[in-house]
Formats: structure tokens, C-alpha cells, sequence
């Protein structure tokens, strides 16, 4: 038992809940300090196992007396308490990481500054359907930690963002998969998009030859990043084309490599394209999710699948079958022949790049929020060629205002104004699109709480 040792755990939402109850049943004196107000249901939680907490504060010495400190992804490292728990050499991780040592699980990570949802979700809906005893969890599901503690999952399919990487040191993902990296998030990362992509490739720290590392492989970043770096595991990028690729598309079929053998080192597929391949098919307009952003999950999510060895038709159907993700190009409604998408999730540029790339008809585009150091240039030209209208979100749209001078736009400051706006200026045939490319915390809860808003007002009309 650990009756000695004392764990700090830093916010009290799902994964420092989730963490404190793991931390508890393996006998470590755990306290729970959160600055806010903690939420009813994690207060009840914590009451129910008897766990020691504090709102709305950080008692200083309780936190510097710790002999660990697991810290919610949200908070920054270089907050005073922080850099002060680093001076007296505290150790300072993720729940990832702490759950992290409590299971044998197999586990199948994934990151990306977008498509990581989508790819975790159909990851995991194709593992789940084709009978595996498997978890969900990291950014999406119930905390890791919580199903460590009363679970006993043979894999985890977790969702990993780059604040939880951060504090993880001996964790190791047995898949790991990088969907693409672009910048985001930029604020925390000091400005400077190189220790953002050190922060994502971070993923594969601890990873052995008998593990495996699925990415894109036409991603000039990450091909720049394995270039610079020793890598050990086993690479499978995927791509359009076929060339260097272990799923990629081809005369309207989607192929993916299969892998008879996945526990032995595999040939890269550059030196096997004149040998006779093995490939699970599938016809594209079979695909369920549509767009070019999502035939990459789906290569993502059916290698990931290959690896852990589900048959070629397990994954055909549950591609097949997968409904999306809730937030994530989401159909709204049809409201005077005008449909309404909530995208809200796009919570950087190269997110509603993908979201309007992919619209077929006029947009009025939603757009703004709190801004991470944003560059708009990347969607300059989608925004010119498919958006008639632009309606900006947020509570200081200057830096909208500024880029988009020569666009049509209009100040909104609620999600109804926003709405009702669109409502009234979007013409028979166009699409109202919230893809906001900001995050969402100076006018909402998250992203989530402004997808809903969107929704609701929508439902409304």
C-alpha cells in the first residue's frame, strides 16, 4: 500500500475525480484543491468515497507538501503554484499518466490538431462492434483513471490532447496514431509552433519496435518531424495515394493493408509494393462519414483496427455504420430550404478549413471566438470562394475585423443574435455553418455548451 505517500490532484472536474478515486483505492493519501467551484456531481462523488477537497482556493500548503501532484490538462504549467511545486522538485503528471501505471491494457492513442475525435470515436465504435472488451476515454468517455479503478477493459481507445501529453513521462501507447498537425493552441505553447509538435510527438515517447505509429503521410510536418527524430516503432502512414502508403484510396475503393502477422516487425510498404498485398476493401460511397477529412479517419481508425486483428468485414460494416461525432459537422436542420450545421468543435483555422473544403453550396459562415493566436491566411480563399456572408461571434472580434475587412460581416455578441441573424440574411439553397475556428470560453462554458446554444436556437426558428 501507499498510506505514506500524499497525492495532489489539482481541479475537480472528470479526469481529477476520476484520478483521486484511482488514487485512493491503491492507498495513497489523496486531497482534491480546486480553485472554482466544483460542479454538484463531482462534489457528490467525492463526498460518496469519502475524499478529502477544497473549492475555491489553493491552499499553498497543502499543494507544496505533496509528494505528486496530478494536474487537471486545463491548467497551464507556468501558474506561480506550479512553478514553485517544480522548484522543490515535485513531480507534476497527467491522469493519463497515472491511470496509466495501474493497467495492462492495450492501448490505442490518438492525437492531432483535428480529426482526433472522429478517429477515437470510430476507432473505438469498430473495436466495441467487432466484440472487443475495450474502453473509451482520455478527451472523450469517462475518466481514464475512473475506469482503471472499477473497470477491467483489455484495451482503451483514449483520446489524447497536447496539454495531456505534456505531463505524461512513462506512459506508452501501444498504437499510437498522429491524424495531422497544424497550429493551435499556440498561446500555451510560448508562441512557437515547434514546441507545439514537440508537445504532439510526445505520443510516441517509450514506444519499442513491437508498437505502432499510424499518421499521415502526406502531413509535411509530421514526414519534417520523423526525419529530425530516432524512431523505433513500426510506421504505417496512410494517404490518397498508393505510393509508400498502408491505407489509401484507389479506382473509388478504399484499401487498407492488412497486417496477417501484427505482433512481428512488418516490411515497409515502399519495398513491398511489387509483392503480392492482402487488402481489406471497401467501396468509398459505402463510407458513412463523408468528406476527405473523414475517408482520413476511417484509413486512421481501419489500421488501428488491422493491428489489433478485426476481420476485414468487422471494419467494413462499422464504417459502414458510424453515426459521427456530435458537434463535429453536424446536421442541425433544414429550415426554409437553408441547412444548419454545427461545427463547433472547429476550434482552430485548419478545422474550418476541412468544414468549408468541404461545402458544396453558399455559406453563411459563424465565425470567432477567443482567439489562440490565429493565422486566418489558411482559409483566406475558401472564405472568399464559398462564403457569401460572414457573421463574427465573440466577444472582441478585432482580429476578424482587421483580416476580413473586404468581406461582408456581421458583430453578433449571443449565440440567438448570431442565429437570428443568419436566419435572416441565408437565401434557399445555402448552408448556415458554425465553425467557429476560435475557442469558446469568453462567451461559453466550452465548446460544447455553444454547439448546444447553436442547436436549441436553431430548433427554434
Amino acid at each position: 500500500m501507499n498510506n505514506n505517500k500524499k497525492i495532489l490532484i489539482l481541479g475537480a472536474a472528470e479526469s481529477g475525480v476520476g484520478a483521486a478515486i484511482l488514487a485512493q483505492k491503491q492507498g495513497f493519501d489523496v486531497f482534491v484543491s480546486d480553485n472554482g467551484k466544483i460542479k454538484d456531481e463531482y462534489r457528490e462523488v467525492l463526498q460518496k468515497h469519502s475524499i478529502s477537497f477544497e473549492e475555491g482556493q489553493h491552499t499553498e500548503n497543502k499543494i507544496l507538501t505533496a509528494d505528486e501532484i496530478i494536474k487537471s490538462p486545463v491548467i497551464p504549467d507556468n501558474v506561480p503554484l506550479l512553478v514553485k511545486a517544480k522548484e522543490k522538485n515535485i513531480p507534476i503528471i497527467s491522469e493519463i499518466e497515472f491511470a496509466g501505471r495501474y493497467t495492462n491494457a492495450k492501448k490505442i492513442c490518438i492525437t492531432g490538431s483535428n480529426g482526433k475525435t472522429t478517429t477515437t470515436m470510430l476507432t473505438y465504435h469498430i473495436l466495441k462492434n467487432a466484440g472487443l472488451n475495450v474502453g473509451l476515454a482520455g478527451n472523450v468517455g469517462k475518466s481514464f483513471a475512473l475506469q482503471v479503478a472499477q473497470e477491467n477493459f483489455e484495451y482503451y481507445v483514449l483520446e489524447l490532447s497536447s496539454f495531456q501529453l505534456d505531463g505524461m513521462c512513462d506512459f506508452k501507447a501501444d498504437v499510437a496514431i498522429i491524424t495531422n498537425i497544424t497550429p493551435d493552441h499556440l498561446d500555451r505553447y510560448e508562441y512557437n509552433f515547434q514546441n507545439y509538435v514537440n508537445s504532439k510527438f510526445r505520443i510516441l515517447q517509450n514506444q519499442t519496435e513491437n508498437d505502432y505509429f499510424i499518421f499521415w503521410g502526406d502531413d509535411e510536418v509530421i514526414i519534417n518531424e520523423i526525419e529530425k527524430r530516432e524512431i523505433k516503432t513500426q510506421m504505417l502512414p496512410f494517404g490518397l495515394e498508393k505510393e509508400g502508403n498502408f491505407a489509401f484510396t484507389e479506382d473509388d475503393f478504399l484499401k487498407i493493408l492488412k497486417i496477417e502477422k501484427p505482433d512481428q516487425q512488418i516490411e515497409n510498404q515502399k519495398s513491398t509494393n511489387n509483392k503480392q498485398q492482402t487488402y481489406m476493401t471497401m467501396e468509398l460511397e459505402n463510407i458513412a462519414i463523408k468528406g476527405t477529412h473523414n475517408l482520413y479517419n476511417s484509413m486512421a481508425a481501419g489500421l488501428a483496427a488491422q493491428v489489433v486483428n478485426i476481420q476485414s468485414d468487422r471494419i467494413r460494416r462499422a464504417l459502414e455504420t458510424f453515426d459521427g461525432v456530435e458537434h463535429r459537422m453536424e446536421y442541425v436542420a433544414s429550415v426554409r430550404g437553408v441547412r444548419y450545421i454545427n461545427d463547433s468543435k472547429a476550434t482552430n483555422v485548419n478545422s474550418t478549413w476541412y468544414a468549408l473544403e468541404s461545402m458544396q453550396t453558399p455559406v453563411v459562415l459563424i465565425l470567432g471566438g477567443t482567439d489562440k493566436g490565429n493565422d486566418y491566411t489558411e482559409i483566406a480563399d475558401l472564405v472568399k470562394e464559398k462564403v457569401r456572408k460572414l457573421i463574427f461571434l465573440g466577444k472582441d472580434n478585432e482580429k476578424l475585423k482587421t483580416f476580413f475587412a473586404n468581406k461582408k460581416f456581421i458583430e453578433t455578441k449571443s449565440m440567438q443574435q448570431a442565429v437570428d441573424t443568419a436566419y435572416e440574411i441565408a437565401k434557399h439553397g445555402d448552408v448556415v455553418l458554425l465553425s467557429p475556428a476560435c475557442a469558446s470560453f469568453d462567451l461559453f462554458k466550452d465548446y460544447e455548451d455553444r454547439g448546444n446554444q447553436f442547436k436549441q436556437n436553431v430548433l427554434k426558428l
